[in-house]
C-alpha cells in the first residue's frame, strides 16, 4: 500500500484538527468537517511530514500518492502510564477475587521471584505490543522498593538502549512514599537521577502523610526531578492524597513537572471539595492520567456485587479547568488487570464509552497522543507538523464512529515514512515464564 520510496503523498486523509497544532494552516480550510476533522493530503518526504494542505488542491506531483479515500490519519501514540515490570503474569500469577487488596499481594509473593530474564522478556514483549499497534513513547512504572530496584531499573536500562530508535521509554520508581523517609529512599531517588528518570511512588492516607508528600517533594527538588505519583486510586471520599499534593507543590513553590494518576476518589468527594481540589491542581501546573480500563476492572469489586460506580476520575471537570489530562494503558495482563495489550487505541475506544468523551468527540484525541507527549517532556511527539518525523497511524476508519466501533487490525504503522510490520508477539513467547519463577 505504501510506495517503497522517499517521496510520496497520502491523499484524501481525514486528520483531527487539533493535532495540527503548529502548521500555517492558512492554506487549509477554515471550515472542519464533523468530529472536527480536516480533509488533507500529506506529503511524505525523507522520513518527514513535507507538506500538509486541503485534499485535492495540490496540483497532480510526479511522486507517487497513496488514496486514503477519507481514511484517518493519527501521529503515533504516547502511552504514558504503564508497569510493563508487572505484565503478562497473569497465567502464573492469576487474582481470582479481582480486588485491589489481592493485586496487591498477589504482586507481592510474584515478585519475590523475580529475576532479570524474566522481567526483562515480559516487558519486552510489552513493548513489541506497544510498536505493532503504532506506540512511540511510553511510560513505564517500575516496582522498585527493597532489592526490587536492582532487577526492574537494570531491565529497563538495557531495554532503553536496545529499543531507542523505535520507543522513547522513560522509567518512574514506584515505592510507598514512607520509603522516601528513609536512606533507602534517599538512595533510589539517587538511582533515578543517575538514570535521567522520574521520581514516584504511591500516595495513601495515614497520619503521616502530609509528612512523606512534603519530603518527596523535597528529595525531587533536590535532585531536579519531575515527579510522577499514584494518588487515590480508591472510592474513599476521605482519601485526599491529590488535594494534599497540589497543596505541597503550591507551598514549595516546585518547578519541575508533577503528573498524578488515578485520582479515583475525587469523583465521589462533594462537588465543593471536588472543584476546591481541581483548582488547586490547575494552580499548581499538575498533570493528570486516568487509567479507565483498568480502574473500570478494580473499583468497586465485591463478590456477587455490581460495580455501581465505573472507577474514573472527573476527566470533564479537569479538562474545563485547564488542568491537562491524558489516558493510558496501566496494567495489562497482571494481577491488577487481567486484559489489554498495549494498544492506545483500545484505550481511547473504551474511555469514549466508559467516560463519555464523545459528541463532541472535540480535541479528546489528544488524550493519547499531544497532552502525554508534552507532560512527558516530548515537544514533537504526538502531534501533526511539517517537518516532523513522519511517524502516522494510518486508518481506513473515516469518522469517529467508524474508528471506535471496530479494532483496526488492519492500520498503517509508519515509522519514518515507512510501513513497519504490525504483527504482533505470540503470547507463546512467554509459555516457559509462566510455569515457573526461576
Amino acid at each position: 500500500m505504501i510506495p517503497k520510496t522517499d517521496h510520496y503523498w497520502l491523499r484524501n486523509a481525514h486528520v483531527p484538527d487539533s493535532l495540527m497544532v503548529h502548521s500555517d494552516r492558512s492554506s487549509l480550510p477554515e471550515a472542519v468537517v464533523q468530529d472536527e476533522l480536516r480533509l488533507v493530503d500529506i506529503e511524505i518526504a525523507n522520513g518527514a511530514i513535507a507538506s500538509i494542505v486541503t485534499a485535492e488542491t495540490q496540483p497532480t506531483s510526479a511522486y507517487p500518492s497513496v488514496d486514503l479515500k477519507g481514511g484517518m490519519v493519527f501521529p503515533c501514540f504516547v502511552d504514558m502510564h504503564t508497569h510493563l515490570d508487572k505484565g503478562h503474569l497473569w497465567e502464573r500469577s492469576p487474582n481470582v477475587t479481582g480486588t485491589f487488596a489481592d493485586g496487591l499481594e498477589t504482586i507481592r509473593q510474584d515478585s519475590e521471584h523475580w529475576n532479570a530474564e524474566d522481567v526483562y522478556r515480559r516487558m519486552e514483549f510489552g513493548l513489541k505490543c506497544s510498536y505493532a499497534h503504532g506506540t512511540r513513547a511510553v511510560r513505564t512504572h517500575l516496582d522498585s522498593g527493597g532489592n526490587l530496584a536492582e532487577v526492574t531499573l537494570e531491565a529497563f536500562r538495557a531495554l532503553r538502549d536496545r529499543w531507542a530508535d523505535r520507543i522513547s521509554l522513560q522509567a518512574v520508581c514506584l515505592v510507598s512514599l514512607e520509603d522516601f523517609l528513609t536512606p533507602q529512599g534517599e538512595k533510589l531517588a539517587d538511582q533515578i537521577a543517575e538514570m535521567d528518570g522520574i521520581l514516584g511512588g504511591f500516595a495513601s492516607m495515614n497520619p503521616e502523610i502530609e509528612l512523606q508528600i512534603d519530603r518527596t517533594f523535597e528529595i525531587a527538588r533536590d535532585r531536579n526531578l519531575d515527579l510522577d505519583l499514584h494518588v487515590d486510586e480508591n472510592n474513599d471520599p476521605n482519601s485526599i492524597c491529590l488535594k494534599i499534593v497540589a497543596e505541597t507543590a503550591l507551598r514549595q513553590q516546585f518547578q519541575k513537572q508533577i503528573v498524578c494518576g488515578h485520582c479515583c476518589s475525587l469523583a465521589v468527594q462533594p462537588t465543593e471539595e471536588s472543584a476546591k481540589t481541581i483548582d488547586l491542581v490547575k494552580q499548581a501546573n499538575i498533570g493528570i492520567v486516568s487509567l479507565p480500563m483498568c480502574n473500570l476492572y478494580l473499583q468497586d469489586r465485591k463478590p456477587g456485587h455490581t460495580p455501581h460506580w465505573r472507577g474514573v476520575t472527573l476527566l470533564h471537570e479537569l479538562k474545563q479547568a485547564g488542568v491537562p489530562v491524558a489516558i493510558a494503558s496501566d496494567n495489562c495482563r497482571d494481577p491488577f488487570h487481567a486484559f489489554g495489550d498495549h494498544d492506545a487505541l483500545e484505550v481511547f475506544a473504551l474511555s469514549a464509552k466508559i467516560a463519555h468523551l464523545d459528541r463532541p468527540y472535540g480535541d479528546w484525541c489528544r488524550a493519547i497522543t499531544l497532552t502525554p507527549a508534552d507532560l512527558m517532556g516530548l515537544p514533537t511527539t504526538g502531534r501533526l507538523d511539517i517537518g516532523l518525523t513522519a511517524d502516522l497511524v494510518l486508518f481506513k476508519a473515516r469518522r469517529y464512529s467508524e474508528l471506535l466501533s471496530r479494532s483496526q487490525h488492519d492500520r498503517v504503522v509508519l515509522r519514518n515514512g515507512i510501513a513497519i510490520d504490525t504483527a504482533l508477539p505470540n503470547y507463546a513467547e512467554l509459555d516457559d515464564l509462566q510455569t515457573s519463577h526461576q
